[in-house]
């Protein structure tokens, strides 16, 4: 069976920073350059409309950060939302964490239908009656209005990262969140704003003997005394609370030895992971590079269980890249709901899924020129400088390097896929619904 997914929704105003389905895949948070986060939900299936189920309207749209300035170090301070993370759903509400490069900041969305009227003390209008007029009592009723979504900040996390945060990641106790920087990793409580622990610190007593960043951060989606960090220079450590408070020493290494052959000077800049995440059922971790996705066993340290390469074709053109900059796109990468398939974005508006069972893979275009509503989309093939060129394939050095996919997020039990092409944000269902072969 073909993957065939469907186009369901349009353009956003600012270029997308994030994009993350909640735990049931209801909800579909999108980021954007100018701060601003927006909340699509998911319809209901109509009767009327067969085919209405799936598509995602606008639920609800808010400024989550404004443009700051650090007189201290005399920096701006970006509005962009660099992550959103949702909460667990415990009651009617919804809880998400959403950051820019120094503040984090939890929003509660919430609905309102009803409304109180008949207050004792108040008019209509809201102003305060005077006593001496009140002469009954009457108990207030609440009456049915509009739907209403209201966003609330309840919690503001500030001042606990000197460099930009990269990464947020909620605990699965529910209580506990951390955040990552370019050197340091703090864990918070949900409910505590004005400290934090640290429980890495990798930056050295002198800064020229920095040889590493951290890249990326999260937590293992079922125990809760485990993470995972990894860095520029392509390592993953996996490291357990438990040890200890300071998690300097990690308990694994994941680690590929590197090939001295085919060493070059964009070497250690395409081997650095540009983002990790766990399996659904824990066991694995997908990474990230410029130029592969790896998944790795939890058991296995040495080498990748599995490596997939997404565009092998760029290997001739790193120097360009390099002189452009795009060598250093951070793409993200996501999971199906069953652990069987990976996603992630590349050029051209091109994204790439790997089905692990298989070893099939396929290439995508996500543009609003061949994704006209509900239509089917074609198989992409890029052809390597060079070689021989089949009917409607692209040559790599037609490749559009402005048009980039960094940010894609899957459904947690569908195959429903959601991919931020620089201000559109996509939206793709697979047309039988099922599982991908």
């Amino acid at each position: 069976k073909g993957l065939s997914f469907q186009y369901i929704t349009s353009v956003i105003s600012d270029i997308i920073s994030t994009v993350e389905f909640n735990h049931t895949g209801e909800l579909l948070a999108t980021g954007d350059k100018g701060g601003r986060v927006v909340i699509f939900q998911r319809e209901p299936e109509g009767k009327t409309e067969p085919f209405s189920q799936g598509e995602y309207n606008v639920y609800s749209t808010f400024q989550s950060h404004e443009p700051e300035f650090d007189y201290l170090k005399s920096l701006e301070i970006e509005e962009k939302i660099n992550k959103i993370r949702w909460l667990p759903q415990q009651n009617a509400a919804h809880f998400l964490l959403s950051t820019n490069d120094k503040t984090i900041k939890l929003w509660k969305v919430s609905e309102r239908d009803k409304r109180p009227e008949g207050y004792n003390l108040k008019d209509e209008e809201g102003r305060i009656k005077d006593i001496s007029t009140v002469t009954s009592l009457q108990v207030p009723v609440l009456m049915p209005m509009d739907l209403m979504v209201e966003v609330s900040p309840r919690r503001v996390f500030a001042n606990a990262h000197t460099y930009h945060v990269n990464s947020i990641s909620v605990n699965s106790d529910c209580e506990t969140y951390l955040s990552a920087d370019d050197l340091r990793i703090n864990l918070w409580h949900l409910g505590i704003t004005d400290r934090s622990f640290n429980i890495v610190d990798i930056k050295p007593a002198n800064m020229e003997d920095l040889t590493e960043v951290i890249t990326a951060a999260e937590f293992h989606p079922f125990h809760c005394n485990l993470f995972v960090y990894s860095s520029s220079k392509g390592t993953l450590r996996l490291c357990d609370m438990r040890e200890q408070a300071l998690c300097d020493k990690h308990s694994k290494l994941f680690e590929e030895p590197e090939d001295p052959s085919a060493r070059s000077f964009f070497s250690e800049i395409i081997s650095s992971v540009s983002d990790v995440k766990f399996s659904h059922s824990g066991r694995y971790l997908l990474t990230r590079d410029y130029l592969t996705a790896k998944v790795w066993d939890l058991n296995m340290e040495n080498k990748p269980l599995e490596t997939y390469q997404v565009h092998d074709y760029l290997r001739s053109k790193l120097c360009s890249l390099y002189e452009n900059d795009c060598i250093f796109d951070k793409f993200e990468c996501a999971w199906n709901g069953s652990d069987s398939v990976i996603m992630t974005g590349a050029y051209n508006n091109f994204f790439r899924m790997f089905d692990r069972n298989t070893k099939r893979d396929v290439t995508l275009e996500a543009s609003r020129e061949s994704s006209k509503p509900r239509a089917v989309l074609k198989p992409r093939r890029v052809c390597a400088a060079g070689s021989k060129r089949r009917k409607d394939d692209i040559s790599v050095d037609s490749l559009d390097f402005s048009k980039k996919i960094l940010h894609t997020a899957w459904h947690p039990a569908e195959n429903i896929i959601a991919i931020a092409a620089t201000n559109n944000l996509y939206i793709f269902q697979d047309k039988l619904n099922s599982e991908m072969h």
